[in-house]
């Protein structure tokens, strides 16, 4: 199934990638002129007007993907710099960007591995390493030239990134095919190498084409409402349904997923608008439309619990660990209506006669609390690799302390930590590492033995590593509930 609507033919002199020995492997502009000023300062100083008259949105949380229009600049450049204006002072170390084949057919998705795309405010270098990673993931994801050549859909996004973003690379990506077969594998493949990366995702697409405005109007809405909702699956089935159109169905749903599972949870329309409403020609119009998907900041503080709901959390964490050991069963619990629904982070640690037994977390709230109680009494029974699983015949000498977090506050100093009210999660690349507040306070650490232990023994990092600028160091706080021993014997 190809989600697919008439294409606009343009007429385009032909353009090629340079692949002589020696010189650098280029995409040469092929839309230049055509879709958008083809001179250097014409460019530069259209994007500056665009920029100069389209108002910064904000977003309250982490900016993941781009939904992104690719018509000419003339009709849909406005509407595209509502998203590329998110842009300004951020950046990303790539961008990915998906959008749909309108000259080429072939199975698949194609990948431009090497080299360079070049528009006339420059060239862009690809980032081979992470386009090679993508096309290892499945046969169906190759380097196919043609689907390159004469592509606009991605070109036209260049000068604004250009514009917008300092030193950056890029991994274009068009797909042939826009079945849901090739969305999965295209989405699984991006949120695999793009995971703990700062990588931004843009999907290249319009809307409805050549229908009078007022239905175009009612066409796109189905679209938008579908896109704001951050639902691939009913964005699919309204496609095949016929009750909306998107010429870059394909890559809107792949990157719709993939972000997704980068921990997008939100979505903000940034604008809509179709050419009726740029030239005034209602007659026959195209829809276009500028998203910015995000993961939601954490509220800034949460409600403490009450003793009578961690006294119900500390009954769930045991239930959990004596079903799963005994039975691998988990059992079903009646939850009240509260704060254990809120979605919060938690840590469950298990004790054995005062010895650690296994201490497993998990920081983003994504989950109802209780829930993440119930998973975190089962990883710290049986998954944390520092322990063999916990028997049935220790459970009645374990004890269980469940800490419910405070959202993470990215900490300017270290000066920050309060030793004793402060966890900290530490990170820099993919290594991170994390001691709660309970550590200071069992030990005796000052802070900077605090900082030295858990960077060398839980983020496997060089224990000065907390001074580096690059390493990211986050606070939170815990209400903390522990388990009488005496209860349970």
């Amino acid at each position: 199934m190809r989600y697919s609507i008439p294409i606009i033919i343009v007429s385009l002199l032909f353009v090629g990638c340079s692949d002589t020995e020696g010189v650098k492997k280029m995409r040469e502009p092929a839309v230049a002129g055509a879709f958008y000023p083809g001179e250097k300062g014409r460019l530069s100083k259209t994007i500056d007007e665009f920029l100069k008259e389209v108002p910064k949105e904000t977003i309250p949380g982490r900016l993941i993907a781009l939904i992104s229009p690719h018509a000419g600049y003339a009709y849909s450049g406005k509407i595209a710099t509502y998203g590329y204006k998110l842009l300004e002072g951020l950046s990303f170390t790539t961008v990915v960007l998906v959008g749909p084949s309108h000259h080429v057919y072939f199975p698949g998705i194609s990948v431009y591995k090497e080299g360079y795309y070049k528009t006339p405010l420059g060239e862009i270098e690809i980032d081979t390493k992470l386009a090679e990673a993508i096309m290892e993931e499945n046969e169906s994801i190759r380097f196919y030239e043609k689907a390159h050549l004469q592509e606009h859909s991605i070109e036209v996004q260049l000068p604004f990134l250009q514009k917008v973003l300092k030193e950056f690379k890029i991994v274009p990506i068009i797909m042939g095919d826009a079945g849901e077969k090739y969305c999965d594998i295209l989405s699984f493949a991006l949120s695999k190498h793009i995971k703990d990366k700062n990588i931004l995702l843009i999907a290249s697409t319009d809307l409805s084409h050549y229908h009078s405005y007022e239905k175009a109007v009612a066409l796109d809405s189905i679209a938008r409402d579908k896109v704001k909702s951050l639902d691939d699956k009913g964005l699919i089935k309204d496609l095949q349904a016929g009750k909306c159109e998107l010429c870059g169905g394909g890559p809107t749903i792949a990157v719709i997923k993939a972000a997704k599972e980068l921990g997008a949870d939100a979505c903000k329309i940034l604008k809509y608008a179709n050419s009726g409403d740029v030239t005034g020609d209602k007659s026959r119009v195209v829809g276009y439309l500028s998203a910015g998907i995000y993961k939601k900041n954490p509220p800034e503080s949460n409600e403490d619990l009450s003793e009578e709901e961690g006294h119900l959390l500390l009954d769930i964490a045991r239930k959990t660990i004596e079903g799963y050991v005994k039975s691998k069963k988990i059992p079903e619990f009646e939850i009240p209506p509260g704060k254990l629904h809120e979605k919060r982070g938690a840590f469950v640690t298990l004790r054995k006669r005062g010895t650690l037994r296994g201490c497993i977390g998990r920081f983003d709230p994504t989950e109802p609390l209780y829930q993440v109680v119930i998973d975190m009494s089962i990883a710290s029974a049986t998954q944390d690799v520092r322990f063999l699983p916990v028997r049935e015949e220790e459970l009645e000498d374990i004890d269980i302390e469940i800490s419910v977090l405070s959202p993470l506050k990215r900490a300017k100093d270290a000066q920050e930590i309060e030793m004793g009210k402060h966890g900290v999660y530490i990170k820099r690349g993919i290594r991170s590492g994390c001691y709660l507040p309970q550590v200071a306070t069992e030990t005796g650490w000052d802070r900077q033995t605090f900082l030295e232990n858990l960077c060398a023994t839980k983020a496997n990092l060089p224990k000065d590593a907390w001074r580096d600028k690059e390493t990211e160091i986050y606070i939170f706080t815990c209400q903390i509930f522990e388990e009488k021993q005496a209860s349970y014997k």
